[in-house]
């Protein structure tokens, strides 16, 4: 029997590079509060909890794309790339 990943390759990719982009914008706009919270001189737990929450959505999106195949992991880093891009384009234009 084949998978439905094996049968449609498409839509699940495409699935994948959506979910990157996501977590890429939600990854790298959170960055920036990071970087507040830890030059603010206030708790330190809080800069660390939202460091590992970003850490954590990382690594959990990307394990399950590399258990999906090859397709979406590449699909999904494409999509992270894309977040990053435009998260440093609006910082520029906003800096």
């Amino acid at each position: 029997m084949t998978s439905l990943i094996e049968v449609h390759p498409l839509p699940i990719a495409l699935a994948a590079l959506l979910a990157g982009l996501a977590l890429g914008l939600f990854h790298f706009s959170s960055l920036r509060r990071v970087s507040a919270l830890y030059l603010s001189g206030g708790p330190v737990w809080r800069a660390l909890t939202l460091q590992l929450a970003r850490f954590a959505f990382l690594i959990g999106l990307f394990v399950l794309l590399a258990r999906a195949g090859a397709t979406p992991l590449l699909a999904g880093a494409l999509g992270l790339l894309i977040g990053r891009a435009v998260v440093l384009r609006r910082s520029r234009e906003s800096g």
